[in-house]
């Protein structure tokens, strides 16, 4: 018998893991936020919103209805953006079944609460769940996937025999998967490096040279390290896949959306502008002012981060921004990532 599973939400990502799923045999319903969309996947099995191009495969099924794609699943697969995590999934509390895995593929923090996915998760969801809860986090851009493109992610979960189920569940000879008990590093890497990025973008936009964006990269990941590890995270996780493999990705890639972003800020956009002419969402630009809300209230330092949220929500100058990074205090690089010095 076919393992019957819901994927929630259909931007270019969500499509693309559920198609990948489908064709492995798996039936998939598909979420599908958008009635107009829903209806031509429908009718022409592609996505043109967000993946134009690709034929998508007939075990397939979209739906506008929560009910649908919900109901009687073994597996719910959660792909909206991180600020409607929270409001979607509470929606699908009635059709829930305890022995449902959840597997979450959202990247981001919540700016209200300063709360990872997983956080938001475990407050939504009952408590008899929570071991079902997995995440799916690592370098992987939608259309490489769905092109075949060999790619390497993780899954993190509580429950390493939760995680390898999902592990064995997403697999194929194209799409090889980890597994890990370290929600947290999987998660602070997939959401900080999406800031990083931004910065990254923000050099290449201001015409540096690779250069600057080796140090970015390089100093990013140092303070993406130093909050992951006083939340609780292993150093470790931050030098795998979902570390610095999503970060030199979303970094380096002209498929980023958040270097996008900053790519157009260094050439002297506006981000109003920039997030009018998008239509997929770029977390960074979210994640920028939660993470440094967090490292303000933790009193870590992550000055990236902050010249960032500056830079997006301040309207400081870019050129400003490279002069107060360059010029801070000068510092010793290593750290012993040793929680008790903090």
């Amino acid at each position: 018998m076919r393992r019957e599973i819901g994927v929630i939400g259909a931007g270019s990502w969500g499509t693309t893991l559920a198609n990948l799923l489908a064709e492995k045999g798996y039936s998939v319903t598909l979420w599908v936020f958008e009635p107009d969309l829903c209806e031509t996947m429908r009718q022409k099995a592609e996505n043109p919103v967000y993946l134009p191009g690709f034929k998508l495969s007939k075990n397939i099924n979209p739906t506008t209805s929560l009910e649908k794609a919900c109901l009687d699943k073994e597996v719910i697969v959660s792909v909206t953006p991180s600020h409607v995590v929270r409001g979607v999934i509470s929606q699908t509390l009635p059709f829930l079944s305890d022995k449902m895995i959840v597997v979450s593929a959202s990247k981001g923090i919540e700016t209200d609460t300063l709360m990872s996915m997983s956080l938001v998760l475990k407050e939504v969801l009952p408590a008899k769940v929570h071991k079902n809860l997995v995440y799916l986090s690592g370098p992987s851009f939608a259309r490489e996937v769905i092109n075949k493109t060999p790619t390497a992610v993780c899954v993190a979960s509580e429950n390493m025999e939760t995680a390898e189920t999902v592990q064995r569940i997403f697999a194929t000879s194209h799409f090889r998967v980890y597994a890990s008990s370290d929600v947290t590093g999987l998660e602070l890497g997939g959401a900080l490096k999406n800031v990083i990025a931004i910065a990254a973008g923000a050099s290449d936009g201001l015409g540096f040279g690779h250069n600057t964006r080796a140090a970015l990269i390089t100093r990013g990941l140092a303070e993406i390290t130093r909050l992951g590890v006083r939340l609780g995270a292993n150093p470790l996780t931050f030098s795998g896949l979902t570390g610095l493999g999503d970060l030199v990705l979303t970094c380096t890639s002209d498929l980023s959306r958040n270097r996008s972003v900053g790519l157009r800020l260094g050439r002297g956009m506006k981000l109003k502008k920039i997030l009018d002419d998008m239509k997929m969402v770029a977390e960074g630009v979210k994640t920028a002012k939660a993470a440094y809300r967090i490292a303000e209230k933790l009193r870590i330092e992550m000055p990236i981060t902050e010249q960032i949220y500056r830079l997006l929500y301040e309207d400081k100058p870019v050129g400003k921004v490279v002069d107060e990074l360059m010029t801070r205090d000068l510092k010793c690089e290593l750290e012993s990532y040793n929680r008790d010095e903090f």
